[in-house]
């Protein structure tokens, strides 16, 4: 006897391969809502590991503001900028993306992904070329190296430095997971999936995208720009 299938609200036969509702959802609102949660849950972990470096700079820097404002100045203001600005693309970008997979423009979608990797990864080179200078000018504080600072508190300096490649470091491996992950969404929209109720992932991915900018956004200035408003 052919029982007819069940057909829910949103047009697919329920709990079938043809449909995005998984089997322990009602519907699929249901099932968004959760994921979108799950990635809110999961970004505030990240909120709490990065506030506790934050808090740590806060405090060292609290220490001795005149030398770290000094060891500041041995960064590159530019490309800083210039990787502000490319982090900045990238999020809009990847917000067209969301949309285009929302409205099933497939073409965009895959477009989108590819641009907003391709920043992600321009921003890794321009980073990788800053540790490259400060690792030439021996500013890079590694174990059997010297560290070079002719100025005052060379141990405070030193810490400055530290704090930045940890910061900087973490960030960038934040960026590496993300750029991993946008050629996964990438290889799965070349194949015709993430679009409309399937689009989802693409959502939850552009969550982490955002955050991890906004990382940045609050890096670039305490690194950056403390030593510019500090005098000469």
């Amino acid at each position: 006897m052919n029982s007819t299938p069940i057909i829910t609200q949103d047009g697919y036969p329920a709990h079938s391969t043809a449909t995005p509702l998984a089997h322990h959802f009602d519907n699929l609102k249901q099932q968004h809502d959760a994921g979108e949660i799950g990635m809110w849950l999961f970004l505030c972990t990240e909120i709490m590991f990065f506030g506790g470096v934050f808090l740590a700079y806060a405090i060292y820097r609290m220490q001795d503001e005149a030398t770290f404002a000094l060891a500041s100045r041995e960064l590159d203001l530019t490309l800083g900028t210039i990787n502000t600005v490319v982090l900045l693309g990238s999020s809009l970008t990847m917000a067209l993306a969301v949309d285009a997979a929302r409205l099933r423009k497939s073409s965009s979608l895959c477009r989108l992904l590819l641009l907003t990797a391709i920043l992600g990864t321009v921003f890794l080179a321009i980073k990788g070329f800053e540790y490259y200078q400060k690792y030439e000018h021996h500013l890079m504080p590694l174990r059997g190296r010297p560290f070079d600072w002719q100025g005052p508190s060379p141990d405070h300096a030193e810490l400055f430095f530290n704090l930045y490649f940890l910061m900087t470091g973490i960030h960038a491996l934040h960026m590496i997971i993300g750029i991993g992950m946008l050629w996964i969404l990438l290889w799965m929209a070349t194949r015709g999936g993430l679009l409309g109720d399937f689009s989802m992932p693409v959502h939850c991915i552009g969550l982490y995208w955002h955050f991890v900018d906004i990382v940045w956004v609050f890096l670039f200035p305490l690194l950056y720009l403390i030593g510019a408003h500090h005098g000469p």
